[in-house]
């Protein structure tokens, strides 16, 4: 009996493993147009009686403006260009944060959250967590930094509904992505990772302060894919 159950899952493990590496392959090319944060957002507004609203609008990397780009590094993850999916450095800062009882901050890279968005759901279960470091290492092993960003930028949730670059831009400033300018860029990067309760135009004294420290840091990013 134990020997079966043990078969059984070294069985289901290798299929896992080899099913992930498959994912994680194709969508090295292949758009990604829906996410397990999507359909979780629209089952919750199904229950709480809301339209179940999706807007995402994949577009290539060429098609989503530089600006954008910087602002996400410089507000999001600063090492994203030289770290090979995790900031060990951010990690430990944000538990001795957390440790001395002040707000719970995150370490999460660009790259972790591509992982999270794309193939898992949310929460902070020590399984999610498991899970999101072993596809954080799958794309950092099989795509390129450009296409993690390309990813990152079309899947991450960026207003209520609203998923992705082309459509937050088109929702925050009626504008296309290729478009935006550094403080509209600066803008959608400021209201991450609650983009539900903050907005980008119109924003508060909070949100416009963030603005302002990711357009200054965007003066040192360089972007070299």
């Amino acid at each position: 009996m134990v020997k079966k159950i043990f078969r059984i899952f070294k069985k289901t493990v290798l299929w896992f493993l080899a099913l992930s590496v498959f994912l994680v392959i194709v969508f090295r090319f292949v758009p990604v147009f829906y996410t397990p944060l999507m359909t979780i957002r629209a089952v919750e507004n199904l229950f709480d009686g809301k339209d179940m609203v999706c807007s995402h609008d994949w577009e290539p990397i060429e098609n989503l403006s530089v600006n954008l780009q910087k602002a996400a590094i410089a507000g999001e993850d600063a090492t994203f260009l030289k770290h090979h999916g995790f900031d060990f450095d951010a990690i430990e800062k944000a538990m001795k944060s957390n440790e001395k009882g002040k707000k719970l901050r995150g370490g999460s890279t660009i790259s972790q959250q591509t992982a999270k968005n794309v193939f898992l759901w949310q929460g902070r279960s020590w399984l999610r967590k498991g899970l999101e470091t072993w596809f954080t290492i799958l794309i950092e092993v099989f795509w390129s930094k450009e296409r993690i960003m390309e990813v990152y930028l079309n899947s991450i949730e960026m207003g209520d509904g609203v998923y992705g670059a082309e459509a937050a831009s088109k929702y925050w400033y009626r504008k296309s992505a290729k478009n935006l300018t550094k403080r509209e860029a600066a803008g959608i990067v400021a209201i991450l990772p609650n983009p539900r309760k903050f907005k980008a135009t119109n924003s508060s004294a909070y949100i416009n302060r963030k603005k302002g420290r990711i357009q200054a840091g965007m003066a040192s990013v360089k972007l070299d894919y």
